[in-house]
Parts: structure tokens; C-alpha cells; sequence
């Protein structure tokens, strides 16, 4: 009987590996498709020296307790409203739901918006996006905040995976980019430590 726990536990621990694995991976494809994304010259928002002296972000290790499975409950007849951006300007977004979710013993909620731009372009129907600030701003992570991308879900759950969360062009080039400013409600009083960090951006 013993050895059939001892086997039973085994098994269960290789499982619970796997979908780890499989969850790093999916963490490791983006850090690639993000850094990809930064030294192809159609797409990156780096400049001059900026440009030309990036090799790679700098990532905080990766943790997977950062990768929540929060709930999520749909906003009823939202009302569209104007995001104030860096720039000055605004941009159309309306509330599309709300995540609620646990970290570190404490519980808390977070505002997911959809772009009433963004949704009329193919591909994007089901976009959502995530802007937040916690308290390694300013000093491990753009002062501004974070973004997340997510996509609607089918049920009443919703994956926030920390470890995805990356900054806004703004950070890298204010000139050139107008960047959503996270609204006061998605300021989470916690270090998230996870995803990309500020530091040493250009120089590795």
C-alpha cells in the first residue's frame, strides 16, 4: 500500500511538472516574440542609440505565482469613457469586466478595459486590455505602470499572467507614442515582480 502511494505521488508530481513546463514555455515564447519585436526595425519603438545598442529586455525571474486564475464578472451596460494618455490626448475604452483574485494571503480587483477602436479591427474582436501600477514602479519597472493583453474568456474565469506584463512604448520613447495612463483603481499596493523590468533596458 505504501508503494502504491509512493507510486501514486510520483505520477501526480510529473503531471503538475508538465503543466508547469508547458506554462514556462508559453512565458518564454512571448520574452522572445517581445524582444523579437524590439529589434525588427518596422516594428520597435527604439531610436538612434537606443536602437542600435538593444540586445534583449531584462526580465524578472520567471515565478509562476504570478500567474493567476482569477474570477472574472462581466460589466453589465458599460459606458463608454475617455483614458486619458501620456500625450494629453484620450482614447475610447468602456470597462469590460472585473478580475478578483488572491497574492500573498490578500485579495484584490483589477479593472479590465476593452479598446472601442481596437475591437473593429480584425483579429482584435476579442482583445482586452490590462494597464496596472504596483509598487516596483519607479524603481525596478517603468514609473508609469505595466500593460497586460488578454483575451475575453469563455466562463467566469480569466488567466492574469504577471509574467507576461510588459511597458508601455512611452518608456522607451515618449516622443514619438501616446500611452494609455493607468486609471487610479488598478494601483495594487504589492511588488508584482514578474515580467519585464527597467533597468539597464539597453545595455546587457
Amino acid at each position: 500500500m505504501k508503494k502504491l502511494t509512493v507510486i501514486l505521488l510520483l505520477i501526480s508530481t510529473f503531471a503538475f511538472s508538465q503543466s508547469e513546463k508547458k506554462q514556462i514555455a508559453e512565458i518564454r515564447k512571448f520574452q522572445k516574440e517581445l524582444n523579437d519585436g524590439y529589434t525588427n526595425k518596422k516594428e520597435t519603438p527604439l531610436r538612434g542609440d537606443n536602437y542600435t545598442n538593444f540586445t534583449k529586455h531584462p526580465f524578472f525571474p520567471i515565478d509562476l505565482k504570478y500567474r493567476i486564475n482569477a474570477q472574472f464578472a462581466k460589466t453589465e451596460n458599460a459606458v463608454p469613457f475617455d483614458l486619458p494618455t501620456s500625450s494629453g490626448k484620450t482614447m475610447p475604452y468602456k470597462e469590460y469586466g472585473k478580475a478578483t483574485f488572491a497574492l500573498n494571503g490578500a485579495t484584490y480587483i483589477l479593472s479590465i478595459y476593452q479598446s472601442l477602436d481596437l475591437v473593429k479591427t480584425p483579429g482584435y474582436e476579442d482583445y482586452l486590455f490590462l494597464p496596472f501600477r504596483d509598487e516596483t514602479n519607479g524603481t525596478d519597472t517603468y514609473g508609469g505602470g505595466k500593460y497586460l493583453d488578454l483575451r475575453i474568456p469563455k466562463g467566469k474565469e480569466i488567466v492574469i499572467d504577471f509574467n507576461q506584463s510588459y511597458q508601455p512604448y512611452c518608456a522607451y520613447n515618449a516622443y514619438d507614442y501616446s500611452c494609455p495612463i493607468v486609471p487610479e483603481e488598478n494601483f495594487l499596493p504589492v511588488k508584482i515582480e514578474a515580467g519585464v523590468k527597467y533597468e539597464d533596458v539597453y545595455h546587457h
